[in-house]
């Protein structure tokens, strides 16, 4: 656990992240849950725990200067990434993490029991189906489909002026080219990983 707990915090700092030892200890502890239930469960095909940290937790925690508002949903949030790490920085805002998975939603349940978050929710559903109309100030998705598609299927969650904000690799300039909102993008570089990434945060008119 040493040489994790060194990946994580030399992370955070190249990320500019300052953590307490609370919350090193919690996205440790979330790492280990994701690897006890990833057997029965199958949450990532990562199985290292190392690859972990930096993929998925540094990965999560690289949106944290693009989240804004005080209600925020994370679509198709598999293993609770990147909500649970998100979450535990922003322990003021609530997020709802959806996703139509049983399994993965029950693992993400148990998850939020453990660490203590009081301000995360699970809900098992589609994205299609949650209702919840203009509630949310921020919708959060490690990009699963199209921007179009992504924007289509959650817009009417946002607020007006709300934002999707998407992970992607590459920028996905076919994808903008169809966008009929407003967008930013913004080049991410996360700590140990060399492949390209980017936000797009686009902006409900």
């Amino acid at each position: 656990m040493d040489k994790s707990r060194t990946i994580l915090v030399d992370g955070l700092h190249e990320l500019g992240v300052a953590a307490t030892e609370q919350e090193v200890d919690q996205l440790l502890a979330f790492v280990v849950l994701i690897e006890k239930w990833n057997k029965a469960y199958n949450l990532t095909a990562i199985r290292n725990r190392e690859e972990m940290l930096r993929l998925h937790i540094l990965d999560s925690l690289a949106l944290l200067p693009f989240v804004r508002g005080e209600k925020i949903a994370d679509i198709g949030t598999g293993a609770g990434l990147p909500g649970i790490p998100l979450a535990i920085f922003m322990p003021q805002q609530k997020f709802t993490l959806v996703d139509s998975n049983s399994k993965k939603t029950r693992f993400v349940q148990q998850a939020i029991l453990e660490l203590k978050l009081t301000n995360v929710e699970v809900v098992h559903s589609r994205v299609e189906n949650l209702g919840r109309a203009n509630e949310f100030d921020a919708v959060l998705s490690r990009a699963f489909a199209s921007l179009s598609d992504i924007m289509a299927w959650t817009e009417y969650l946002l607020q007006p002026g709300g934002e999707l904000i998407a992970m992607k690799g590459l920028v996905p300039n076919e994808e903008l080219e169809v966008l009929a909102c407003p967008y930013s993008i913004d080049m991410i570089t996360v700590p140990g990983v060399i492949a390209e990434r980017c936000v797009v945060r686009i902006k409900k008119t």
